[in-house]
């Protein structure tokens, strides 16, 4: 699967502290990657692991969310499943607090 980040992602990622950022990305290598690659093989029956705490955005138009923190820093990030060149794609479009939940 291919992954791309939106300049806003991109944006909100350097806003968070190194402490967060590093938090992150323990939370993508342990937790978020092997749910997206097991979620690749069968997206039909695919059930997210409770601790993604893995929501979709009510009136988001397919866009997700998912908690990466549930303690310190309150961290969430939203993305959405597309297609770009005939390939499934994973587009990242915020992360950090719940305040993102405003423009997810």
């Amino acid at each position: 699967m291919r992954y791309l980040r939106l300049p806003a992602f991109l944006a909100d990622f350097n806003a968070l502290t190194p402490a967060e950022r590093a938090l992150v990305k323990r939370w993508l290598a342990d937790v978020f990657l092997p749910a997206v690659v097991a979620y690749e093989s069968e997206p039909a029956h695919f059930v997210w692991p409770s601790a993604l705490r893995f929501e979709r955005i009510r009136n988001g138009g397919g866009i997700c969310a998912v908690t990466w923190s549930f303690s310190g820093p309150d961290g969430r990030a939203t993305f959405e499943f597309t297609t770009v060149d005939g390939q499934p794609c994973l587009v990242w479009r915020r992360i950090g607090h719940h305040d993102i939940y405003k423009r997810p």
